[in-house]
């Protein structure tokens, strides 16, 4: 019994109880990733947790004419629309989602979003990181 509670004691930790983070505090204009198609703002929310870490969460806006080029992914991966409209596309698929949509995207699969309508578009992305 004294094992279990050593494992869980070293487990806790490891670990704080949680992290806070201010969306502000990790915001910066940058070029989209996977082909520099436009500006936008991200959010990488995730970087600022400490270690140890298992996913990935960011929130995103595409700008007006912006787009997340089309990149393999090798874990699932979950787009949710805060604002604005856009394409999402997976393995030549392309569906159109708006506020309130969720695109999950499948491990292997070579997908891309990019924003239309007048408005920017708002995204959290979040995927598991590899260990």
């Amino acid at each position: 019994m004294s094992l279990i509670l050593s494992l869980l004691a070293a487990a806790a930790a490891a670990a704080p109880p949680m992290a806070v983070i201010d969306e502000k505090t990790v915001m910066r204009e940058e070029p989209t990733p996977h082909g520099k198609i436009g500006m936008s703002t991200a959010y990488r929310i995730s970087d600022a947790v400490p270690q140890p870490r298992r996913m990935e969460f960011r929130k995103r806006i595409l700008h007006v004419g912006s787009a997340i080029g089309l990149h393999p992914i090798a874990h699932d991966e979950v787009y949710y629309v805060l604002s604005g409209t856009g394409d999402v596309t997976s393995d030549g698929e392309t569906r159109s989602l708006t506020p309130g949509m969720t695109a999950y995207l499948y491990d292997g699969a070579v997908v891309g979003i990019k924003q239309t309508g007048a408005e920017p578009l708002a995204l959290i992305i979040s995927y598991p990181v590899k260990e």
